[in-house]
């Protein structure tokens, strides 16, 4: 399998301050990683960094051999980075379908099976079919992560970026999207970096892990593998598993 993304001697963070130092890793076409860590390791900065929104101090970044780092933040989505940051940015003034229809792009040619549209976010999520003429203020949380998984898939990208899509919602909820996940990625081939406080639950539909300390990579591997070490995912994470899983 081709990589879609190489992350080479990286380092990154806000302003002068330095986040990330000399993180690498690679992520092949078609699979997806678990990215996991403990607070404050530098999770939620990778996934800025590579959506361009903080400073880049070292390293290059390119997906599908184009070189990321050089880009803009608001070129990124053109070149194919779908993004749900932790703060989900709907837009809460618009209705469910004019949230997807406004920031739709077609998909790349030979790039996807079946293009994703308004109607196929729907399709996933039929909760946001039922509202999809009511606000973003005035859906539930749940609901508002859905949505920003819808715009992040109308984009059509080649790499989805989920910052802790699981944080804060009820347990039906979280079944719910961990089945869509796993759909878009499992079953349809999108590749994606997931980043989360429950481990085990997402290393159950990935294809490799990277582990986080104060910013630098620590472990790199299958995620079966470190799905199947409770003790060493234990000691990567420096809490207990129970924990994690009720956190």
């Amino acid at each position: 399998m081709a990589d879609l993304l190489q992350v080479h001697a990286m380092s990154a963070g806000y302003g002068e301050a330095v986040v990330l130092n000399d993180v690498s890793f690679t992520l092949a076409e078609g699979e997806t990683l678990a990215l996991l860590g403990r607070n404050g390791t530098g999770k939620t900065t990778l996934m800025d960094t590579l959506a361009g929104a903080t400073r880049q101090h070292a390293g290059e970044m390119t997906l599908a051999g184009v070189l990321l780092h050089t880009m803009p933040s608001h070129e990124r989505a053109a070149a194919g980075i779908g993004w749900v940051p932790q703060e989900r940015n709907i837009f809460k003034s618009l209705t469910v379908h004019e949230n997807l229809t406004a920031v739709a792009r077609p998909a790349r040619p030979g790039h996807l099976a079946r293009a994703w549209t308004p109607e196929r976010v729907y399709e996933l999520f039929p909760r946001l079919a039922e509202r999809k003429t009511n606000l973003g203020t005035q859906l539930s949380g749940g609901e508002q992560q859905m949505l920003a998984v819808g715009r992040a898939l109308v984009l059509n990208p080649r790499l989805l970026l989920l910052d802790e899509p699981l944080e804060g919602l009820a347990p039906i909820i979280v079944e719910e999207l961990l089945k869509a996940i796993a759909r878009i990625t499992r079953d349809e081939g999108l590749s994606a970096i997931i980043v989360e406080q429950h481990p085990q639950a997402i290393l159950a539909i990935s294809h490799r892990a990277v582990v986080l300390d104060q910013g630098r990579v620590v472990h790199s591997g299958p995620a079966e593998a470190l799905q199947a070490q409770p003790e060493l995912l234990d000691r990567l994470l420096g809490v207990s598993r129970e924990h994690a899983l009720k956190a």
